[in-house]
């Protein structure tokens, strides 16, 4: 079971607005998913079920997931159910084959609880894709959440979205299932801008897991796969899908059908598909300002 001490937060959340969560997260791909995952942590209203780690299209990369998990863990001195996902996309999983990430989510989806059930994948689908293939009957019982896939409005992408591209075979799975399903798209999760300075003067201070943020950032961004950031500022681009959960309304959407995505991640689209909830925009200083405001009052200052 979770162990998290939010006694430094001293409003309660009534347990009637309760969310039960489980993350999906490719947390080693890059330095966003960590901001992502202390925030969640962090949050009263969030009953963390359990943490999966994600695959990133690399050998050994559901590994390098699950170990960075474990770090923030470590670093927020909270304890939480941590399964490991699928080794790669779904074409290469035979169908028998279930990871422990998937085996949980059919068991948490189908266990009887009356707060619902949210998945944020911040990464490839491919984790809920396989629960998904094994048992359809959790279609109806949860509502998924991705950080990935172009804007609708997006007729030519000049290149493969991340997530998207990672396992194109399971996002249409998921997509095409009739899951409540709430995209937030790169056109709006690349909006999540924050400066580097703002990092180091607000997150850097607070605690081991704001010096483990920073560093991880600062070290990624002067790294030789960093040459597609702007060098000074970064994205928290999986943030989003945190700030969601906690206040719906922190951004506009519109339900729209969903798109058949392409091997190039490029969507057609046909009448009669089943309907989803896009976000448009997003309300990027309540999800910064929370995420500031929690950790502050959680972690002790210390002059690094």
């Amino acid at each position: 079971m979770a162990k998290r001490d939010l006694a430094g937060l001293k409003y309660k959340v009534t347990e009637d607005k309760w969310k039960r969560v489980i993350i999906d997260t490719d947390a080693a791909c890059e330095a966003d998913d960590p901001y992502a995952i202390a925030h969640a942590l962090m949050s009263k209203k969030l009953d963390i079920r359990a943490i999966f780690a994600e695959q990133f299209h690399e050998p050994g990369s559901t590994r390098k997931s699950y170990d960075e998990i474990m770090a923030v863990l470590d670093c927020m001195d909270m304890s939480v159910p941590v399964f490991m996902g699928e080794e790669g996309p779904l074409e290469e999983i035979e169908d028998s084959s279930l990871s422990p990430a998937a085996e949980f989510l059919i068991e948490e989806a189908m266990r009887e609880a009356e707060s619902p059930l949210y998945v944020l994948c911040m990464g490839a689908l491919t984790n809920v894709a396989s629960a998904i293939r094994k048992n359809s009957a959790i279609i109806s019982k949860m509502t998924v959440v991705w950080i990935g896939g172009h804007s609708h409005e997006c007729v030519n992408p000049d290149h493969r979205e991340f997530n998207c591209g990672n396992d194109v075979k399971a996002a249409n799975l998921v997509i095409s299932s009739g899951v409540e399903f709430w995209q937030i798209p790169n056109n709006v999760y690349g909006t999540m801008h924050i400066g580097l300075a703002e990092i180091q003067k607000k997150i850097y201070p607070y605690g081991k897991i704001g010096k483990h943020l920073y560093e991880n950032t600062v070290n990624f961004n002067e790294s030789e796969h960093a040459g597609w950031t702007a060098g000074e500022s970064w994205s928290l681009g999986d943030s989003p899908s945190v700030g969601v959960v906690i206040e719906p309304n922190c951004g506009s959407s519109v339900y729209k059908e969903a798109p058949i995505i392409n091997e190039d991640t490029s969507y057609c689209f046909e009448m009669g598909r089943p309907k989803i909830k896009v976000y448009t925009s997003i309300n990027s200083r309540f999800i910064l300002e929370d995420f500031f405001a929690k950790l502050q009052l959680l972690y002790p200052y210390e002059e690094r």
